[in-house]
């Protein structure tokens, strides 16, 4: 069997509307001819390409049209494929901790990565390089928080906010929390913020 006929085999048998990476492909053959099969799928109207090294297969929703993936699940699908680690922006952290109800214009989020736009159609997602200080425990709630601290920054990291982040975290949040690095003026503010509103770590 053809690489041509190997991929148009199990394109017949992908989502429509759900982007994918070209290296999907990969063990179908070389880079080159992959690459040309996927071009000629384009051509014909089989796939779409969404931008460089992603495609999916054409949807249509009645009144609504075509679907396009939006920004953020194609980036996060290209940053998981390089083995990038992705992080909420502080900016983010903040309003998902009920301290803010600002949201981001465009949506940014911290990456080990290169800094870097992406844009879908006429959507946009930015990333920006950190220190693997900023990326500890990212995912999770602790790493959220993390960063929260770092975006509050020395005049905004108050007893009073604080301790409405530290209320959202179990005990074992908050002990992988105390554990991580920290700026020497974090680490002075976090202690004060625990010992005016201890939590039983015990």
């Amino acid at each position: 069997m053809s690489v041509a006929e190997k991929i148009s085999r199990r394109v017949k048998f992908m989502p429509k509307g759900r982007p994918f990476l070209r290296t999907l492909f990969a063990s179908e053959g070389s880079r080159s001819a992959v690459d040309k099969v996927l071009s000629r799928l384009v051509n014909a109207g089989v796939l779409e390409r969404v931008i460089r090294g992603v495609y999916m297969r054409p949807k249509q929703v009645q009144f609504v049209g075509a679907v396009r993936p939006d920004a953020v699940t194609v980036m996060k699908m290209i940053a998981k494929a390089r083995g990038e680690t992705i992080e909420t922006h502080g900016c983010e952290a903040v309003r998902r901790f009920g301290l803010s109800t600002q949201m981001q214009v465009l949506p940014t989020y911290y990456t080990s990565g290169a800094s870097r736009e992406i844009r879908v159609g006429k959507g946009r997602v930015r990333l920006l390089h950190v220190s693997p200080e900023r990326l500890k425990h990212a995912g999770t709630k602790v790493g959220m928080a993390l960063n929260a601290f770092y975006y509050l920054g020395k005049e905004g990291l108050t007893l009073e906010v604080g301790s409405k982040i530290l209320d959202q975290l179990s005990k074992e949040e908050l002990a992988k929390l105390l554990a991580c690095k920290m700026p020497k003026w974090m680490r002075i503010a976090v202690n004060a913020i625990e010992r005016a509103h201890p939590v039983d770590l015990t």
